[in-house]
């Protein structure tokens, strides 16, 4: 039974003076768009009867087929805490559909749905926990983001040497009103980074978590004339922001990754998963950093993985296993990054896994040893390869794989190749700034 009935959501409206709501969805390459309609309209969209225009978001439809329907989830349900106490405003997490009822293939939500719904068809439900790491940065006179720092602060730093720490208080005071259970929050390890952690969650709201933290942030961030950005390496010379993603599968209420009897308290079902996770990552790593500057942070030397092995011993290798055990047991995957769209990488990810337990695979041998002090010679003879260098080869790799065509849908893989080799090619074509620095006088 859901949280909220349709009553419920018109009660509230009327006893919060909600007079606009924000219908919410979110486009293929990540971005949130929204519908906003008037509390007179409110009945109509609870009835899956509000339209939009398909054709107008990045990878959804052609205009001669671009009529969407939204249906609004009714448990996402909440009141934005920024705005004022009369006449507020509210949003509704939406699926959408074609007008013929039918989910829309193109709908990243929908597709993290089917991932679900398969896990649920072998006995599963799938919690994830993210780490989301941001930049607070100061905005020009025009209010234009700039990459200049208000703060020197290192790792754990606090004020007055963190200056940011009053905008990130108010982010995490906004984010427990919006039904958020605030783990932790600190300073991370360049100047002007931080990190908000919040629980873990059945993966579907934690992709929708992640969406309206990403949002929260940046509101409350421009309320202190800060720009926030999930931009993954906006500096050279220092670390870029990761967003860790902490997994575990459950079956008959308990967590199928433990097993008190084995040495690292780890299943066959967790052993299993992360096999499939590492045959597949490759594939997925266009999804996990989706941008040609998400190849800026996955380089040695600033803590980010480049290298697919697996440890429970140390943090160098691409997927982690944290010391809780019992309950608490969850495998952690160290690549993503904060522009990643979190319900295709989630449905990613998931298929991944459940492909290693449908097919037993086992994992290589954990790789104990810093890797970043490991030879190349080394690495090899541990069996250690490295992810893919560049948005291309990401996005060569991700072709090369059909089980993430599969997980995504032909419609999400195909649109989203096509925006990423233009990306790509965007990207090879122009003159940058550091080319003008090293060449113009020389030659």
């Amino acid at each position: 039974m859901g949280k909220y009935t349709k009553q419920d959501i018109m009660s509230l409206v009327r006893e919060h003076d909600v007079k606009f709501i924000r219908l919410q969805f979110t486009d293929i390459l990540g971005s949130l768009k929204n519908v906003a309609i008037t509390d007179k309209q409110l009945e109509k969209a609870l009835s899956n009867e509000c339209m939009f225009d398909g054709s107008s978001i990045e990878g959804f439809v052609r205009i001669e087929e671009s009529d969407m329907r939204l249906h609004p989830d009714i448990d996402t349900f909440d009141i934005y805490p920024w705005h004022p106490e009369h006449n507020r405003v509210a949003r509704i997490i939406c699926n959408v559909y074609r007008p013929d009822g039918t989910p829309f293939a193109g709908d990243p939500r929908n597709v993290l749905i089917r991932a679900l719904d398969r896990a649920k068809s072998m006995g599963y439900s799938f919690n994830v926990g993210p780490e989301c790491e941001f930049f607070l940065f100061h905005t020009d006179e025009e209010g234009k983001p700039t990459t200049k720092t208000h703060d020197s602060a290192g790792y754990f730093d606090l004020g007055p040497v963190d200056l940011g720490e009053n905008a990130r208080r108010d982010m995490c005071l906004a984010l427990e009103d919006l039904g958020f259970e605030i783990e932790a929050s600190h300073h991370e390890v360049a100047p002007g980074q931080h990190e908000i952690d919040f629980k873990y969650a059945e993966a579907l709201k934690a992709a929708d978590n992640i969406m309206t933290f990403k949002l929260a942030v940046k509101t409350i961030a421009k309320r202190h004339g800060l720009h926030a950005t999930f931009m993954p390496k906006p500096v050279f010379g220092i670390a870029g922001s990761g967003m860790h993603v902490n997994m575990s599968l459950f079956k008959d209420g308990k967590n199928a990754f433990y097993d008190p009897e084995n040495e690292l308290g780890l299943s066959q079902t967790a052993y299993q998963f992360i096999a499939g996770v590492l045959a597949h990552v490759k594939g997925m790593t266009a999804l996990t950093n989706p941008l040609v500057n998400s190849y800026k942070r996955l380089v040695p030397g600033y803590e980010a993985p480049v290298y697919v092995a697996w440890s429970a011993q140390n943090r160098s290798p691409l997927i982690r296993i944290p010391s809780a055990r019992g309950n608490s047991t969850r495998v952690e995957l160290r690549n993503p990054d904060p522009s990643c769209n979190p319900y295709l990488v989630l449905a990613a990810v998931l298929t991944a896994g459940l492909d290693g337990i449908e097919k037993q695979m086992t994992p290589p041998p954990s790789v104990d040893a810093n890797i970043y002090d490991m030879t190349e010679a080394e690495r090899i003879a541990s069996g250690v390869t490295d992810l893919p260098g560049s948005l291309m080869e990401a996005v060569e790799a991700m072709q090369n794989d059909p089980l993430i065509r599969q997980a995504l849908g032909e419609h999400v893989f195909e649109k989203f190749v096509t925006a990423k080799a233009m990306e790509w090619e965007h990207y090879r074509t122009r003159v940058h700034q550091w080319e003008i620095d090293r060449y113009l006088a020389q030659y």
